[in-house]
């Protein structure tokens, strides 16, 4: 269970670059525990790689990673990878090839049209490959991001309540780039795409309670950051 630590890094250090490598190599220790082979040269996208911290943590134990993303914002230890501007909200996803593990950390929240992403997601993904995607929800403490917790106002009072309060510059504005997801809706949208199948939901930052994910309503408020690990069939 990784949420301590993490609330004792951030309150110690800030979210800083260890703060999000802790986070990657607890998932990708829950990833291995749940099926995936990090073998030798294993062809891996970071898709919506921000800075590239995660990614880099799987080149680091042998992956061949490829980063992607709106824009380059890679730190200094991630710029040997190869990357590739891309815009999932707009751009077709089968210019990025395709790969034996997508990683989708924490993005989900800030797809427009998270139907058609899950739609065309499984055509970068190689016959027998799997996707990771976490993402905060919104009716989680921290579903608003810096919005919180004036969301559960909703999105537009919200928004206006938290901007009433604080100067500080926001960096998300709900329906522009942080959209409200639903654990629920995403598992079930999940479970209509033809040729992507889940393996195992938990909450992200304590995995050890994944029952959690089971419980309708409940897990809305009780997942911090829901992450979720899904194959595509090799038949």
């Amino acid at each position: 269970m990784i949420i301590f630590k993490l609330i004792h890094h951030r309150l110690k250090h800030g979210n800083d670059d260890e703060f999000y490598r802790m986070q990657a190599r607890d998932a990708i220790k829950w990833m291995r525990k749940h099926g995936v082979d990090f073998r030798e040269g294993l062809l891996v996208l970071d898709l919506g790689c921000g800075h590239g911290i995660f990614g880099n943590e799987l080149g680091n134990i042998g992956c061949e990673v490829v980063m992607a993303d709106v824009n380059n914002w890679l730190c200094p230890d991630a710029l040997a990878y190869r990357f590739i501007e891309v815009d999932v909200n707009v751009d077709d996803l089968s210019k990025l090839g395709q790969f034996d593990l997508v990683i989708c950390s924490n993005m989900f929240e800030h797809i427009e049209n998270t139907d058609k992403f899950l739609g065309n997601i499984k055509n970068i993904i190689k016959p027998g490959g799997m996707i990771y995607f976490s993402w905060t929800n919104w009716l989680s403490p921290f579903g608003g991001h810096e919005i919180s917790p004036f969301h559960y106002l909703g999105p537009k009072l919200g928004t206006i309540v938290r901007d009433k309060m604080f100067s500080k510059k926001r960096l998300h504005t709900p329906y522009l780039n942080l959209f409200p997801t639903y654990i629920g809706t995403t598992l079930k949208d999940i479970l209509t795409v033809s040729g992507l199948e889940t393996i195992k939901t938990s909450p992200r930052y304590y995995s050890e309670l994944s029952f959690i994910t089971r419980l309708p309503f409940i897990r809305e408020f009780l997942t911090w950051n829901c992450a979720v690990l899904a194959r595509r069939p090799s038949a």
